[in-house]
């Protein structure tokens, strides 16, 4: 059965933002209340008094799920200028143009490169000297997005970041609170990359930088 404090929680519990201005106690509780009064009502199906929802938000126990002496476990942080990003359409050829590709650049020194591919499209990510080859060699492909000069900010993930809930959100929040928009991010297993527009990529590495402190 739904009552107002369940309503209250799966509310926010699907606004992140709220949860974590809730257990700053920096949000306006009646504010909050008049913002979700009419979304508890269609819920309930009955009219509701902001007051019992201002008792539910103050009932309401955030959960910390970051133990962020986690971010302070983080590694070295790599900045990469001149960067230029393809992003081409999945074809029955694909495969053949990025095999041209690593055969082209492999004996290029310090030849930066990465491929990642979903079900619908594949990115490239190479350093500006290398685009001419990209086109070359992808010719035959369907190019649907070319972006230059992009920069990229590695970070070494902590020991068992896999367990780690909430730790990419912290990161993107902390991004995003600052107005830091990301074009592309890539994981692996122990390390995680950010590509920016240059203009944003000193203020992201001084953010970065400041959780690990």
């Amino acid at each position: 059965m739904k009552t107002i404090t369940s309503v209250v929680e799966q509310l926010i519990k699907h606004q992140p933002y709220t949860e974590d201005a809730l257990m700053r106690k920096i949000i306006n509780y009646s504010a909050l209340a008049e913002d979700f009064q009419p979304r508890i009502e269609k819920e309930l199906g009955k009219p509701v008094n902001v007051g019992s929802i201002v008792m539910a938000l103050r009932r309401y126990y955030p959960q910390k799920r970051l133990d962020e002496r986690m971010m302070r476990d983080l590694g070295d942080i790599v900045v990469r200028s001149g960067i230029t990003d393809f992003t081409f359409l999945n074809s029955n050829t694909i495969l053949e143009s990025q095999s041209r590709l690593l055969e082209e650049t492999k004996r290029i020194p310090k030849a930066y490169l990465t491929y990642s591919s979903t079900f619908h499209e594949s990115n490239i990510l190479v350093s500006n000297d290398l685009t001419d080859i990209v086109e070359r060699c992808f010719e035959n492909e369907t190019c649907v997005m070319v972006k230059h000069d992009l920069s990229s900010l590695s970070i070494a993930l902590p020991v068992n970041n896999s367990k780690t809930v909430g730790l990419y959100f912290y990161i993107f929040k902390l991004l995003a609170y600052e107005g830091i928009p990301i074009f592309e991010a890539i994981s692996t297993s122990n390390y995680f990359t950010l590509f920016l527009e240059k203009e944003y990529v000193n203020q992201a590495f001084a953010l970065v930088n400041e959780i690990k402190g």
